[in-house]
């Protein structure tokens, strides 16, 4: 058997492992079938965030964590209602609205956009090792105190309107961990996020971390808004596990998305909003032909792996001759 062969077969066992895992095994909340798994929770990510899930520290293998440990994280706790009137004064000047409208530059976001239509809104501070223009202009104090903590990778800001929810979902990278501080909550039991069955209820100036590739929802039955920052953490690993995610996180850096014209754009938002009309038009299919746009589908994902194994063994074919020379 040749080595690019053994690597395609090697790959794939490690990939259902995974998946199986993620689906059936990794902590208590179980998606309702295999179809709203595969929906929600992006599954293509299993086998690398895996290589995380190990490589992650005892103390953090768990759904919600204390925020205890983060060091500097005091620095935002003390200072959250500067925090807070600088989000509510982006809101006042309709800025949330804006960033969700169809056609803004900050609508086409890959990772949220699915969140728009239950009312949800945000606006970036900080992505990944670019901080927004727009956040320096419009919120220049919360942009400062999150710069003077290393461990912060990105944040917004986040609006949940009363009387709505997000369904069951997880992210789809295990780079970190997410961190949530409350501003302008209902301070209600009524207004909650449940991260595999552990419940945790927003108040002000309080704040908790999670680990957001557990399936995990929120709901604010409250008649009063919700308005949090919203930070992705380093996720605590061994000295493997950073070697790995310095690489990883290069698709958390793509993803990133602008506020306003002055903020720079990431790869995925570029190709989102260049292939968004085409996805109109395929919802479009969906509803008038859905036969017709289940089998389109079924051959673009069936495209997508085969390029993907032919990658994977060409990849093998190239270490074999290296092996070989």
């Amino acid at each position: 058997m040749n080595v690019s062969l053994l690597l395609v077969i090697l790959f794939a066992s490690y990939s259902c492992v995974t998946l199986v895992y993620v689906y059936r095994f990794r902590g208590h909340t179980r998606y309702k079938n295999l179809n709203q798994f595969l929906r929600k929770s992006w599954p293509i990510f299993a086998p690398f965030n895996c290589l995380l899930y190990m490589a992650t520290h005892s103390a953090a293998r768990k759904p919600v964590l204390d925020t205890d440990f983060l060091k500097d994280f005091e620095l935002l706790r003390s200072n959250w209602e500067t925090i807070r009137n600088e989000a509510l004064s982006i809101q006042s000047n309709g800025m949330f609205d804006l960033v969700k409208s169809p056609g803004a530059v900050g609508y086409f976001d890959v990772g949220f956009r699915t969140f728009y239509k239950r009312g949800w809104s945000k606006f970036y501070l900080k992505w990944y090792g670019t901080t927004h223009v727009s956040a320096q202009r419009l919120c220049p104090a919360t942009v400062a105190l999150i710069n003077q903590i290393p461990a912060i990778q990105g944040a917004m800001f986040s609006v949940l309107p009363p009387d709505s929810e997000l369904t069951i979902h997880s992210d789809p990278l295990a780079c970190s961990m997410r961190y949530h501080l409350g501003l302008d909550t209902p301070n209600s039991d009524d207004c909650f996020i449940v991260v595999d069955s552990e419940k945790c209820i927003w108040r002000n100036g309080e704040d908790f971390m999670f680990d957001e590739t557990y399936p995990h929802y929120a709901k604010n039955r409250s008649e009063q808004q919700r308005v949090i920052l919203m930070c992705d953490i380093n996720r605590p690993m061994n000295t493997c596990g950073k070697a790995i995610n310095s690489v990883y996180r290069l698709i958390a850096k793509c993803t990133l998305v602008p506020n306003t014209s002055e903020d720079k754009k990431g790869v995925f938002n570029i190709l989102f909003s260049f292939f968004a009309p085409f996805q109109l038009r395929s919802q479009q299919l969906k509803i008038a032909r859905p036969k017709l746009y289940k089998t389109l589908k079924l051959m673009l994902n069936s495209g997508l792996i085969a390029i993907f194994v032919t990658l994977l063994y060409g990849t093998g074919r190239a270490i074999e001759k290296l092996l070989l020379f």
